[in-house]
């Protein structure tokens, strides 16, 4: 089992950036998958981000592509999401998830994570 607690949300305005962070405790960090997913109220948990346990592999979802990066620091048990040029529609409730199984491609859909935070708020407005 991992624990996971999310840091750096907050408010921010269109075309500003923000970088969240996903501290972990327990053991087997440094072999998952790890992702970041974002809800709306009344919408589905959306995978934004992932990336695998050597942090060689990333998955953006298309909304994301070419203004959000993921990375992982194993050394320190510590994942980051940098958020570039934030749009209103990236107004969500940010969620950090470490998949069920070590060493493999990490998932991408919210059944192949069995750890999560408690979530960060990211406010952006226009």
């Amino acid at each position: 089992q991992v624990g996971l607690v999310e840091s750096g949300g907050g408010l921010a305005q269109a075309g500003d950036s923000l970088r969240l962070s996903c501290a972990a405790s327990g053991v087997f960090f440094a072999s998952r998958g790890l992702a970041w997913f974002r809800q709306v109220p009344g919408k589905e948990r959306e995978i934004v981000a992932a990336i695998d346990w050597s942090g060689e592999h990333t998955h953006y979802a298309d909304s994301v592509k070419d203004r959000f990066t993921i990375s992982r620091d194993n050394a320190n048990d510590t994942m980051y999401l940098q958020m570039n040029s934030l749009k209103p529609e990236d107004t969500a409730v940010y969620y950090c998830a470490a998949d069920r199984f070590p060493l493999g491609p990490v998932a991408t859909h919210v059944e192949g994570f069995g750890s999560w935070g408690q979530g960060t708020q990211v406010t952006v407005s226009s």
